[in-house]
């Protein structure tokens, strides 16, 4: 504990972002446009505004503006929790015995527990400011349905969540949350929406997953007038919002005079991972730097690693528009026992693209690899991490264990997107030996694949 270094950085308040990143100004290959379900035509502003809210649609739909300055309303929420810790591990690398440099970029010191609430506040600000009377959404986990009924009670919203029906059974407390801000909270695929009851007849008994979530939401906000849909991941808009994330990373590393050899983030649909690697992706797409980014997702749930580079449907209801990204098919429902929330069909198409282009990689993991990870991390740095994160944590000790054989001194920054108190189920049934690590097989994921969209 000699060094110099603080065991936490902090930012100055007054280095709190004040405008998004977007990425996407930087890249050569832009993300392939959203195709209308219905033509295979690129999605026009006007089709998207009967979905999303006006201004959002402006942001998902610029691939060359490199910052959108954050609204002053937006950075005095932001200040409630913002900036969040860069955290040196310091107690990891002892335990590791490793002469890499380990941070974590903690995002779980706001009450919705996770990075989520760094777009749902700005959601939530757009649906107010164009006078909507209320917003839908999916959540998988919880953690954007508890950020979104926060975000909405903040600003005076009806919120109404379809939680996909496996988490809202495994994780009661989580939809309490939700529902102690005002939200209303539907486990999905539900018998309230013709797409869930359609879902239920082709599937019955099914545990549900985030493209059946997804369907239900968007009929809802069409169908109710005054209302419109958000979205926590995926979206590019979304990874713009995220973008605080790896700002303040890059801001508080310059401040300690580091440079990040390998960053990490676990990636589902890609909000929290985008977010983190975005300014750092940035320098390296313009030839300033250079770094190792991977992509950390569930063995169960592995888009990046074997899905197919394709156009595929949003949702499984195939109401929303299509989007190029690695997919496993949006009719594909995660094995009941995987226990975090990495569970949507797709990636981003920003981090799809990158990706596809080399510029990233990505490798899947054992779900009881995963909770070893984080029952290590939660007894040296005394942090109980969120399934979610400890995807990132899983590969971050593995590369510093390389580093302990090779003897390099590599510097490691991870995203940690929030805590795990609320995913205690699945913590339990590690403890007690019930967790197994299903991987679907390749006959399985062909047979999901075969169903993809023809789009010529």
């Amino acid at each position: 504990m000699s060094e110099k270094i603080p065991y936490k950085t902090y930012l100055d308040e007054k280095e709190i972002p004040t405008a998004w990143y977007n990425v996407r100004a930087d890249m050569k290959n832009k993300p392939a446009p959203l195709l209308n379900p219905g033509t295979h035509q690129p999605m026009t502003a006007e089709e998207l505004s009967v979905v999303f809210c006006d201004e959002l649609v402006k942001q998902e739909l610029d691939n060359d503006t490199a910052f959108f300055p954050i609204p002053q309303e937006i950075q005095d929420f932001y200040k409630m929790y913002r900036p969040s810790p860069l955290v040196r591990a310091y107690f990891l690398e002892k335990k590791l015995g490793t002469p890499a440099k380990i941070y974590y970029k903690f995002e779980g010191n706001n009450t919705s527990g996770s990075h989520k609430l760094n777009s749902a506040i700005a959601q939530a600000y757009y649906a107010k400011k164009q006078g909507l009377k209320g917003v839908t959404t999916e959540t998988g986990a919880g953690q954007w349905g508890t950020a979104l009924s926060m975000a909405c009670s903040y600003f005076d919203l009806d919120c109404k969540v379809y939680m996909v029906k496996v988490s809202y059974e495994q994780k009661p407390f989580r939809r309490e949350v939700m529902r102690t801000y005002g939200a209303s909270v539907t486990p999905s695929p539900s018998t309230t929406t013709n797409i869930g009851r359609a879902i239920l007849e082709k599937h019955p008994g099914t545990t549900g997953s985030l493209g059946c979530a997804i369907s239900e939401a968007v009929e809802v906000a069409v169908g109710t007038e005054g209302y419109r849909y958000v979205l926590g991941s995926v979206l590019n808009q979304v990874l713009l919002h995220q973008s605080v994330i790896g700002l303040e990373t890059k801001a508080a590393l310059d401040k300690l005079g580091e440079k990040a050899d390998i960053i990490i983030g676990c990636a589902g649909g890609g909000s929290n991972l985008g977010g983190l690697i975005s300014p750092f992706m940035g320098e390296k797409l313009r030839g300033e730097a250079d770094y190792r980014i991977i992509a950390v997702e569930p063995a169960s749930c592995p888009s990046l690693t074997r899905g197919k580079y394709a156009y595929d449907f949003c949702d499984t209801g195939m109401v929303c528009p299509l989007a190029k990204m690695y997919t496993l098919g949006s009719d594909f429902i995660p094995a009941p026992n995987h226990a975090g929330g990495l569970r949507y069909h797709g990636m981003s198409s920003i981090l799809s693209q990158l990706y596809d282009d080399g510029l990233m990689e990505a490798r899947s993991v054992k779900q009881t690899d995963v909770f070893e990870a984080a029952e290590m991390f939660a007894r040296v740095e005394g942090i109980l991490p969120a399934p979610e994160s400890s995807h990132a944590i899983r590969a971050a000790i593995d590369e510093a264990l390389k580093c302990k054989e090779t003897g390099e001194e590599k510097t490691i920054v991870f995203g940690l997107t929030g805590t795990g108190y609320f995913d205690l189920v699945a913590y339990q049934k590690f403890h007690d030996g019930e967790m197994d690590d299903y991987i679907p097989t390749d006959e399985e994921l062909a047979k999901y694949a075969a169903n993809l969209p023809k789009v010529d």
